[in-house]
């Protein structure tokens, strides 16, 4: 411990200018990582206060359990597609503001959300979207910070599991205080008190957070470049419409002509995105992240989380629709998440380092392909400590060793000058994967439920769905193993250096 301590000081005396200082106090670091960390909490407990209490909103709107995947769909939605945008903008203008704006915005839809209740269902979802846009803003600005203050050690392994830590537990409190208060006083009080914290943190974040060095301009490069503002609009473009076709299919019907018509022009976009990229002074995709270990990280994490959305959106149905259960006692079921999540993130801040990190991907995609093994073959009326308390016990393993490990991964392959796009590339596959899993498995389910007859059997098919791209995160992650493995026989390293 005390070696690991004097590398730290070692580094931090030699840091470079666009590394920030670390904090000078144990209290001061505490403070530091708990406002940074809260980015990560915040998001997920924004994602939960949809899926808990989400029969609730719909019968307050009147809606059909067909429409019921966009309250959460679409948060995910905005959060995976305009992170790929915000940690680049970060690079520029500074991580700090960015965090403080993101909180700012926020807070400010989360309570537009909350009156919605006096509108209609297409006006909340439309909130959901724009609320989503904060989480975006924070997750890679949030990541950029402690990339920056940080170098590469077992103190930043330790941080960054402790920044994916937060993510079980955040869901947790989200879903119970929008449980209690959806059945107590109403749903929107969760969303007002959400908006409430919100603006708390981002005054925290005023206070404690010191300034990040911004990124230096580019002798003949102008901002528009810089920012990749061409490639930026194609990019987010081409998410959204995909991701949108995906989740709107299982409602309007894919035999309705513009949603294979958006899934289309979706991907002809994203295929443009690409070619633009490879072309740009300042590409928002680093041409690194098609090579190496970087390419299978990505990869099994996109496989392995939008599985987890199809699991945490189906966990709470099944209890709930099947089971009969309230929103309150199924997020008491889910509660042990937390802790689940906290010793899986403890484990890999230790493992991180010691072990390959493709040894600590193929574990996390075994823990996704277990839980969602155990979600569909779950039987009605069964007594809860038999499924589905493995399932909240085992899932979040894969949660804390998949995002612990892949930002590390990323934050060290890039410069720091770059963390703000370290930080975008992992929550963007996140995030987005998440929302498109949900597309995923709302299709399957809308064709095998016999059009709504049958939910049980609509519930079996989108969680064999989960099951089989859990199974790709494995199947992916052994390839890495073996790759890896191969590598490091001929002399190679298999965690990239960080650059100078």
């Amino acid at each position: 411990m005390e070696k690991n301590q004097e590398q730290d000081a070692s580094a931090g005396e030699h840091k470079d200018p666009t590394q920030s200082g670390q904090p000078k106090s144990l209290g001061k670091e505490i403070a530091f990582i708990g406002v940074v960390c809260a980015a990560q909490f915040m998001t997920q407990a924004g994602l939960s206060l949809a899926i808990a209490p989400l029969h609730i909103i719909s019968n307050s709107f009147g809606a059909s359990p067909k429409d019921l995947t966009w309250a959460s769909a679409a948060y995910s939605l905005t959060v995976g597609t305009f992170i790929l945008v915000a940690g680049r903008l970060g690079d520029v203008y500074g991580h700090r503001l960015l965090f403080i704006i993101g909180f700012c915005w926020f807070g400010l839809w989360s309570l537009l959300a909350g009156f919605s209740v006096w509108s209609n269902l297409i006006f909340f979802n439309c909130c959901r979207a724009f609320q989503g846009i904060g989480p975006a803003l924070l997750l890679p600005n949030a990541v950029a910070i402690l990339g920056r203050t940080y170098p590469p050690g077992p103190r930043k392994d330790m941080v960054f599991s402790l920044f994916g830590a937060t993510a079980p537990g955040g869901y947790t409190v989200g879903a119970t205080f929008s449980s209690l208060l959806a059945q107590r006083v109403g749903w929107p009080w969760g969303y007002w008190i959400m908006g409430i914290a919100c603006f708390i943190f981002a005054g925290l974040g005023i206070l404690i957070i010191p300034p990040t060095p911004h990124e230096k301009p580019q002798d003949g490069v102008s901002l528009p470049a810089r920012l990749d503002m061409i490639g930026a609009a194609t990019g987010i473009a081409a998410l959204v419409l995909i991701n949108f076709a995906w989740n709107q299919g299982p409602v309007v019907g894919w035999n309705v002509p513009y949603t294979y018509a958006l899934l289309i022009v979706g991907i002809i976009l994203l295929a443009g995105f690409l070619i633009m990229e490879r072309k740009a002074p300042c590409p928002l995709l680093p041409r690194s992240v098609f090579k190496g270990e970087i390419a299978w990280v990505l990869g099994c994490i996109a496989a392995g989380w939008s599985s987890f959305g199809i699991l945490v959106y189906y966990y709470y149905q099944f209890l709930e629709v099947i089971d009969g259960n309230s929103p309150l006692l199924t997020t008491a079921k889910w509660s042990g998440a937390s802790a689940s999540g906290a010793c899986a993130a403890v484990v890999t801040g230790f493992l991180l380092g010691r072990v390959p990190p493709s040894i600590i991907i193929f574990i996390a995609m075994l823990a996704f392909l277990v839980g969602q093994i155990l979600l569909a073959t779950i039987p009605v009326d069964q007594i809860y400590w038999s499924q589905a308390f493995l399932i909240m016990l085992i899932t979040p393993w894969g949660m804390d060793m998949s995002f612990p490990s892949g930002t590390v991964i990323m934050s060290n392959a890039m410069p720091r000058e770059h963390q703000g796009v370290a930080g975008s590339l992992v929550n963007t596959v996140v995030n987005y994967s998440i929302s498109l899993g949900l597309g995923f498995a709302g299709t399957v389910e809308s064709y095998v439920n016999d059009d709504g007859r049958d939910t049980l059997k609509g519930y079996r098919g989108a969680s064999y769905m989960g099951v089989g791209l859990a199974g790709l995160g494995v199947l992916l992650a052994t390839c890495f193993m073996l790759v890896t493995w191969f590598r490091r026989g001929d002399g190679e390293k298999e965690t990239p250096k960080q650059p100078v």
